[in-house]
């Protein structure tokens, strides 16, 4: 014993007295890590200085998955408790988590994705399952479900189950899903001992002092001094700057390939210049050693290298010129949707476009079809009385519905399509659609020539007999819906796709609008309350005189919604009816520099910045008037009569006509089979005319004649093909073939291909960008110069003011093909077009100009386009405006005026902001 006594007290005397200091120095440094330390963002600036994107001092609160726990269950219990006391002290404050999640959550606990279909949705799923591609996405035994079909609820309850997260069910939906989200966002970071994670970006001070006063109970949690991307007036730029974000699973495996600094932490810009730039902007990282104890403390800082600050990025745009052509563009939109509102319910068109109203029972349908009220509200607990009213009187109208679609869709007893009424044809055609979208119903399948599919598409079919004979022919995959393989009789597996369908479509979120658009022309659902639920929902600012007005009757709700777009309180974009959007372009004549590029309607940028609300971008995504999607560079239509200055110019250089070249319009062009007619046809002709009158009177006829004889029909040898080319030949010289060069998405405008005689007035298979036509019209003021453009001046170093870059415009070519008098002439075509037009009529500047009316359906108002320059004489800048769906050209002309007014001093912004929709303004087209 004195023996066994001796030896322990000698190993513990050389355990703690003779190498105590070194077993302390391995038990504290335990770790060694080198840390990247990021560095602030460069700004972003107008071509004078003015401010548009900088970085604004914030505290982050982050995460470390540092902790020690005794199993995996311990680990998740303990993690989702810490997150949970978390996120309900900073809510407490004002404060949320930062939620870039796949996965939206409605207050009534309804999933849904905030990418609904393509790439960015399969990315996520292959995240959340942990593959690298989304090539590997697979049918999972386990979870018994394919993940590249993965429906929100089936990947929540992967994520909340025992297999990840296992978030107990002790805490309520709501907490569940933002613990999830957290548990999700650090899991991106592959669990990385010390890698932090972001919890929540900006925080209060009350929430920093809760984090900092709790630091010892809250493992891995902590406060982060960082700085978040602001954007200034960010609804008028956010096209071009775009936003930042972190670096997605693809950027990252894309950017280390070069990099071997990127890490799966790092904002990048996401969209826009912002994405172009960010070598530039996004500066240099930083370093340092960090030396960490056993349960994460930090012991030690050392090799500490300063990050440089990225570089500032000044654009060559105009920022006060951007944000009054924005306003002008959005007044005459407005104007357009408030002098066409009509107080009926329903409105079918007579064939004239010009006359299409938008009768008020849609104006209501489109608060809830384009999302400003939020129906999932309606069940939440704290739901408001008219709330509540709303959802009993829908709750009642889809129990009938789904009752009548019951009974019509037995295999016994269909109505044929024609014979229903317009609500059941809907939600017959709906049906059909919805299985096509699913994958159910093969369209590719489809025989067209078959009878029974020709009977259908002539109204002459039941639905219910249309799809049992679907099911017959195979059309219809009935794996995706029937599971049980011993279903093999028709009539069976036809009773299971109804179930299947009507099942499905109680909790569609598209078949809920299109009942509540029933519901509303049923006056089962009344515009006031309606109207008086955009104060409820906060969509208009807290006014109760006026919204006890609204339930009282004192007010009607068709009044109220003039009212509200008179004033621009509802905008045309939150509405999502024709018109809802447009866009306008302003360039230097002289040096082809972009100083506007405006797409109606911006968003804010600061919300998808930084951390991205997903709430908000599912807003966008899902709206009517497609916010996110620029009009100005991507969007394409027929130019309508603006394009006849290339015609003109085809048929001067191609000696089919001359200056003096007079024709005669006989108002229908027989000479081709189709027989055009000219627009003024049968009131009038424009009787015998020069190429400067017909640009003044925007003359189909002439142009007809000119696109014939290119054609070579002057010489009894037409031939299509032929006309097509020299079309194409002087639209690529004013670079209607090509994209113009702005750094951001634009997509390739395209000259026509077939038809010359209808190309040449600007309509056949002609489409053009808004970028790309103020680059012609440019072309046109400066006589020829095509410039390939830039929307970025230069860049600068911040600390020495150095210049790193510069960027200007460059000459693409010079269009050589006109004579100085021919260019005179067709200026002065353009002069006498705009001395025409009302809108000019209240401003000193000497414009020239071309309107243009593009027809693309029947059933929607025509495209209203505009492109002009000004002064006459000696042109300053060049502007092209389209009002997508705007009736006619006179409301695009409208545009134009406006921006020139404010550039030559006539208006200022507070001119364009304050005087709200112009009620009279002129909808019908005057020459086009």
């Amino acid at each position: 014993m004195v023996l066994l006594a001796g030896i322990l007290i000698t190993r513990l005397f050389v355990l703690q007295i003779v190498r105590g200091a070194d077993y302390q120095e391995n038990y504290d440094l335990t770790v060694e890590k080198d840390e990247t330390i990021a560095a602030t963002r460069g700004n972003i600036y107008d071509c004078n200085g003015k401010l548009l994107a900088y970085n604004e001092l914030a505290y982050a609160i982050t995460i470390e998955d540092n902790g020690t726990y005794e199993n995996r269950k311990d680990r998740n219990k303990k993690m989702n408790q810490e997150i949970s006391d978390i996120i309900t002290h900073i809510e407490a404050n004002g404060d949320s988590i930062d939620n870039n999640f796949g996965i939206t959550r409605s207050s009534s606990g309804q999933y849904s994705f905030v990418n609904d279909s393509g790439t960015a949705l399969q990315r996520f799923r292959a995240d959340v399952f942990g593959h690298a591609s989304i090539d590997d996405l697979e049918y999972n035994d386990k979870l018994g479900f394919d993940e590249a079909e993965a429906t929100p609820d089936q990947i929540m309850d992967y994520l909340m189950g025992e297999e990840r997260y296992n978030i107990s069910d002790k805490y309520d939906g709501e907490m569940r899903y933002k613990i999830c989200i957290v548990r999700y966002n650090i899991g991106q970071n592959s669990y990385q001992k010390y890698i932090a994670t972001t919890i929540a970006s900006n925080v209060s001070d009350e929430s920093v002092a809760y984090i900092k006063e709790n630091s010892n109970e809250l493992t891995g949690v902590d406060i982060k001094e960082t700085s978040i991307r602001k954007y200034v007036d960010s609804e008028y730029f956010a096209h071009i700057i775009g936003y930042t974000g972190t670096i997605s699973t693809d950027e990252y495996n894309e950017k280390k390939k070069d990099d071997d600094s990127v890490e799966l932490t790092d904002v990048v810009g996401k969209s826009g210049i912002e994405q172009v730039m960010n070598d530039y902007l996004s500066g240099t990282k930083g370093k340092q050693k960090l030396y960490v104890d056993s349960v994460g403390n930090l012991i030690q800082v050392s090799d500490y290298e300063e990050p440089e600050s990225g570089d500032d990025v000044y654009l060559s745009i105009d920022k006060d010129l951007q944000e009054a052509t924005y306003r002008a563009l959005e007044k005459e939109i407005a104007s357009i949707v408030y002098s066409k509102i009509a107080n009926i319910k329903t409105y079918h068109t007579t064939g004239e476009e010009s006359d299409i109203m938008i009768p008020v029972y849609d104006v209501y349908h489109s608060f809830i079809n384009n999302n400003l009220i939020d129906t999932s509200k309606f069940s939440d607990a704290d739901a408001t009385d008219t709330e509540r009213a709303v959802k009993s009187a829908y709750d009642k109208k889809t129990a009938d519905v789904f009752s009548q679609l019951q009974s019509q869709l037995k295999p016994t007893t269909g109505t044929v399509y024609k014979d229903l009424s317009e609500e059941y044809q809907d939600y017959a055609t709906y049906i059909v659609t919805y299985l096509k979208k699913q994958g159910i119903f093969d369209k590719d399948a489809i025989d067209a020539s078959d009878e029974m599919q020709t009977k259908w598409t002539s109204e002459s079919l039941s639905v219910n007999e249309y799809l049992l004979y679907a099911i017959e022919q195979n059309w219809i995959d009935i794996t995706k819906y029937a599971k049980d393989t011993k279903y093999v009789d028709t009539d069976e597996l036809y009773g299971l796709l109804i179930d299947y369908v009507l099942d499905q479509l109680q909790t569609d979120a598209s078949f809920e609008k299109l009942v509540y658009k029933y519901a509303i022309q049923q006056d089962m659902i009344s515009g006031n309350q309606l109207c008086a639920l955009l104060y409820e929902q906060g969509v208009l600012p807290e006014d109760d005189t006026t919204h006890d007005a609204l339930l009282s009757g004192r007010i009607s709700a068709y009044s109220f919604v003039l009212d509200k777009i008179k004033n621009l309180e509802i905008t045309p974009g939150q509405l999502g009816l024709d018109p809802c959007s447009g866009s306008a372009v302003v360039i230097d004549s002289k040096t082809g520099e972009v100083l506007a590029c405006v797409s109606y309607p911006g968003y804010d940028n600061n919300k998808l910045a930084n951390s991205v609300d997903s709430t908000y971008y599912a807003y966008l995504t899902n709206s009517k008037s497609e916010p996110l999607y620029n009009h100005a560079t991507q969007q394409k239509t027929a130019p309508g009569s603006t394009y006849k200055v290339v015609s003109a110019t085809a048929g001067l250089a191609e000696n089919v006509i001359t200056t003096s070249t007079q024709i005669l319009d006989q108002g229908k062009f027989e000479k081709v089979s189709n027989k055009p007619e000219c627009w003024i046809y049968p009131r009038s002709t424009h009787g015998l005319i020069n190429v400067a009158e017909a640009l003044r009177f925007s003359c189909n006829y002439f142009f007809y004649e000119v696109g014939y004889d290119l054609a070579g029909g002057n010489s009894n040898n037409y031939n299509d093909s032929q006309g097509i080319e020299k079309l194409a030949k002087y639209a690529s010289m004013y670079g209607l073939d090509s994209k113009t060069g702005v750094e951001i998405d634009e997509s390739t405008p395209t000259p026509a291909t077939e038809f010359p005689v209808m190309a040449a007035i600007g309509q056949s298979d002609n489409n053009f960008t808004t970028i790309s036509l103020a680059r012609y019209i440019t072309a046109v003021s400066n006589r020829g110069t095509v410039y390939d453009l830039t929307l970025l001046d230069h860049v600068e170093d911040p600390a020495s003011g150095e210049t790193v870059a510069t960027y200007s415009p460059s000459v693409k070519n010079q269009i050589t093909a006109l004579t100085d008098s021919e260019w005179s002439t067709l200026n002065s075509g353009l002069r006498m077009v705009v001395e025409d037009l009302s809108a000019f009529k209240g401003t000193s500047v000497a414009a020239a100009g071309k309107t243009g009316t593009a027809q693309e359906s029947l059933l929607r108002p025509n495209h209203a386009l505009f492109v002009g320059y000004a002064p006459y004489t000696d042109p300053e800048i060049a502007v092209a405006t389209r009002i997508a769906h705007g009736y006619g050209s006179s409301n695009a002309s409208v545009v134009a005026a406006e921006i020139m007014s404010y550039y030559f001093g006539e208006k200022t912004l507070e001119n364009i902001a304050q005087s709200g929709a112009n009620t009279e303004t002129t909808t019908n087209s005057v020459t086009d």
